[in-house]
């Protein structure tokens, strides 16, 4: 019975490690929603329109963050289709210039 329950007790040690540096790679960046057509340029409050343009037409959504101007390549787009053109803070797990959006709200 000892045997039993130390080796329940060492496997759930090993999946609460994993669970919690699972759960430090997710990063909020801040950013605007712009596309890949534009990249940088489409990163402002005047850019809106031509970014929801440029999407339609076949480009990407991006997210150029606000402190080093990078473009990050989104895996789900989906989770930024209200936001093209925004100002938002975007919560997601970031992988080199690539970012899995789990959220993004508004700023």
């Amino acid at each position: 019975m000892r045997k039993i329950l130390s080796f329940l007790l060492a496997g759930s040690l090993i999946l609460m490690v994993g669970s919690v540096s699972f759960a430090s790679d997710t990063q909020t960046v801040n950013g605007w929603i712009s596309d890949s057509k534009c990249g940088v340029k489409g990163a402002n409050a005047n850019a809106e329109d031509c970014t929801k343009k440029c999407i339609a037409k076949g480009a990407s959504p991006v997210v150029v963050t606000d402190k080093d101007q990078k473009v990050l390549t989104v895996d789900n787009p989906d989770a930024l289709k209200d936001h093209y053109g925004h100002h938002v803070a975007v919560t997601g797990h970031v992988d080199g210039d690539k970012i899995h959006v789990d959220s993004v709200k508004m700023l």
